[in-house]
């Protein structure tokens, strides 16, 4: 197996703490890029790491240029017309996933 196909098939995972207190583990989807601007796609998991209700929750999210080894920074976003623009980007990349399986496929 080739190191990308290996890299491929390892979930990312972040333990995600809610305003209550609570903490959630989520499987990292992507990092987006939407206007010079980098956001993050998790899918929330249950106690026995599957996704229950396919919500998929978008987040800012900036790492330090100067520390590499510090944890990036998730931030909620609260513009309601910054978060469509980064739905519709994740919209979009879920749509190009799923040419490239159908390319995929038919290979």
């Amino acid at each position: 197996m080739d190191k990308k196909n290996e890299f491929d098939e390892e979930e990312m995972t972040v333990e995600l703490e809610l305003e209550d207190g609570s903490v959630v583990t989520c499987a990292v989807v992507t990092i987006l890029t939407v206007e010079e601007k980098d956001y993050i796609a998790l899918l929330p998991l249950n106690e026995a790491g599957e996704n229950e209700d396919g919500e998929v929750w978008l987040y800012r999210y900036s790492e330090n240029p100067e520390d590499p080894n510090q944890e990036p920074e998730l931030t909620f976003i609260s513009d309601d017309d910054e978060y469509d623009r980064v739905s519709d980007a994740f919209d979009e990349f879920l749509d190009s996933c799923e040419f490239d399986e159908i390319v995929e496929e038919e290979s």
